[in-house]
């Protein structure tokens, strides 16, 4: 029970990747970690690209950086949504401010770009948002993993047991 007592939010939306949600939340939970998935307000529940559901325990607008202590911000096309709400874009910013784990799969890396965090920082992630990326200021690395001070960031469902075990080292 590494992360007992830690609090980590899980962001969803409609269409999250459902490996790329599941995964983490029950690798963090297993460790002892509380996990709160996180919604935009738009929805009770949120589907999968495959359908799987996802209840919220808690609307983004009412979370406090202050009382989490890491963030996994996954793909699949639920990124595109989250990088339009500004609560959204407020906890990363405050997050990423205080320095605390952020990490992002596949397609989250939207979500970091649209909250301004990228500028000189290298990451990875699905090779279709590299040029956003690139233009949004990071430092492209196609690995697996790529760790850069709080952020941790993958391509793809492959690399879960990599990202995971990257964002447990730093919680």
């Amino acid at each position: 029970m590494k992360l007992k007592g830690k609090i980590i939010a899980v962001l969803v939306e409609q269409d999250y990747q459902e490996l790329e949600v599941w995964y983490p939340a029950l690798r963090l939970r297993e460790e002892g970690a509380t996990v709160r998935l996180m919604g935009t307000g738009s929805a009770p529940e949120y589907h999968g690209k495959h359908g799987y559901p996802a209840k919220v325990d808690t609307d983004i607008r009412y979370a406090k950086s202050s009382e989490l202590d890491g963030l996994v911000i996954p793909g699949g096309w639920a990124p595109d949504r989250l990088r339009m709400s500004q609560p959204v874009l407020n906890l990363v910013k405050e997050m990423n401010a205080a320095r605390k784990p952020i990490a992002c799969i596949c397609h989250g890396g939207w979500v970091l770009s649209s909250a301004g965090i990228l500028d000189g920082r290298t990451m990875t992630g699905v090779p279709a948002i590299r040029d956003d990326m690139i233009y949004a200021g990071a430092n492209w690395n196609d690995s697996e993993v790529v760790v850069d001070g709080n952020l941790v960031t993958s391509r793809r469902p492959d690399d879960l047991p990599a990202f995971m075990r990257a964002f447990m080292q730093l919680l």
